[in-house]
């Protein structure tokens, strides 16, 4: 609880497997959301979700397991229907919502390098950098969520071939990083954008309905 106590986890095997489990959960939690009640409401509900659990988060003076990942996982759900609805409500292309969220992301990166100095995970120690790593977490979300849509619908691979080709995508910054001494901030965000899509994927091929390239299960279920 000291000044300068670092406010997000350190990144380990754990943060990964937690973290491709988070998008999973709000792919289908969304989704699941979305088609129970009215899209309005759920939107509402969902960006409640987010306030409150980004209010929790920031009022903590250290890194909380449960106030942290409870932020993720809400970050994910208010994500994922973020993404959906320049799709659905405005229909937006796939390529252009794509386009639009990597451009906001980028926006992001650029303003908090400009303040910070650096965007290492590792420095995430006062309010204002939290609120750009949050503000980029939203945007990672958003992206991977239109990404992974783009590929699988607009693309035509289906779900379960994207699962393959980001999985795919998701090697390339560990093995640049572990065998070719790639910047580690680099890879870090490379690969936390990437998991996105992964998880997503994962989520879609289980829940959706045969004819749109799923089992089948349910998002419920999922």
């Amino acid at each position: 609880t000291t000044q300068g106590a670092l406010r997000v986890p350190q990144i380990t095997v754990y943060f990964w497997v937690l973290k491709s489990l988070s998008t999973a959960i709000g792919e289908s939690t969304s989704d699941y959301l979305v088609r129970t009640i009215h899209p309005v409401p759920a939107v509402l509900l969902a960006f409640a979700g987010f306030a409150v659990a980004l209010a929790l988060q920031f009022s903590m003076r250290r890194y909380m397991v449960w106030t942290y990942w409870f932020a993720v996982v809400m970050v994910g759900i208010f994500g994922t229907m973020a993404a959906d609805v320049l799709h659905v409500g405005l229909h937006v292309p796939y390529v252009a919502s794509t386009v639009f969220y990597a451009v906001v992301l980028v926006v992001v990166f650029a303003t908090w390098q400009h303040y910070e100095h650096t965007l290492s995970i590792h420095s995430i120690n006062t309010i204002r950098r939290e609120s750009f790593y949050w503000a980029a977490v939203v945007s990672t979300f958003a992206l991977g969520t239109a990404l992974g849509d783009l590929t699988a619908i607009t693309l035509n691979l289906g779900y379960f071939a994207s699962i393959v080709l980001f999985a795919t995508v998701l090697a390339i910054p560990a093995i640049g990083f572990r065998f070719f001494h790639w910047n580690p901030i680099f890879s870090v965000w490379f690969a936390y954008v990437v998991t996105r899509p992964v998880g997503a994927s994962l989520a879609d091929w289980v829940g959706k309905p045969v004819r749109r390239y799923g089992l089948g299960a349910g998002s419920g279920l999922v």
